[in-house]
C-alpha cells in the first residue's frame, strides 16, 4: 500500500495555509458588508416647499403604502407615495415630469426634486456624516 502525502514540501503546504487564510478573510469581510448594508437606519423624508418644511417622516415607521398631495402656489399639485423605507413622487402636474422619472428613494445621496412646483424630497439618515460625500452620475 501506498502512504498518501497530501503536500510533497514544506512550501505548499504553506502556499495553501496562506491562500485559505486568505479566502477565509475575504468571505467575512464580504459577510460583514452585507450584515452592515442590511441594518435598518432611522431614515426621515424632509418635504420641503419654496425652502419652508412641509412634513417630516419618519421611513422606519412605515407599515403600509400611502399617497398624500402637496397643493403649491398656482394650483401646481404633486402626488408623493410614502412605502415602508422609501419615499417617491407618483405624479405631478409639471412639464418635464423629471421628479416622477426619479422613481423611489431611500437614500440621502440624491434628493427627488421638481423644480418647476418648487418642492424637495429629502432623506436624511443618521448616519449621513459616514456615508459617501459625492455622487457622480
Amino acid at each position: 500500500m501506498k502512504k498518501i502525502i497530501p503536500f510533497k514540501n514544506k512550501y505548499q503546504k504553506n502556499a495553501f495555509c496562506f491562500l485559505a487564510f486568505l479566502l477565509l478573510l475575504a468571505l467575512l469581510c464580504i459577510l460583514w458588508i452585507l450584515v452592515q448594508s442590511r441594518q435598518s437606519q432611522e431614515s426621515e423624508a424632509l418635504i420641503y416647499q419654496d425652502g419652508v418644511l412641509l412634513e417630516r417622516i419618519n421611513l422606519a415607521l412605515v407599515d403600509t403604502p400611502y399617497t398624500f398631495t402637496v397643493t403649491g402656489e398656482g394650483g401646481c399639485t404633486n402626488v408623493i407615495e410614502v412605502r415602508p423605507g422609501s419615499i417617491g413622487m407618483l405624479s405631478a402636474d409639471c412639464p418635464d415630469q423629471l421628479c416622477v422619472h426619479q422613481g423611489f428613494t431611500d437614500s440621502s445621496l440624491v434628493p427627488i426634486v421638481c423644480l418647476p412646483n418648487h418642492l424637495v424630497i429629502q432623506v436624511d439618515a443618521p448616519s449621513s456624516s459616514a456615508q459617501t460625500d459625492i455622487t457622480a452620475y
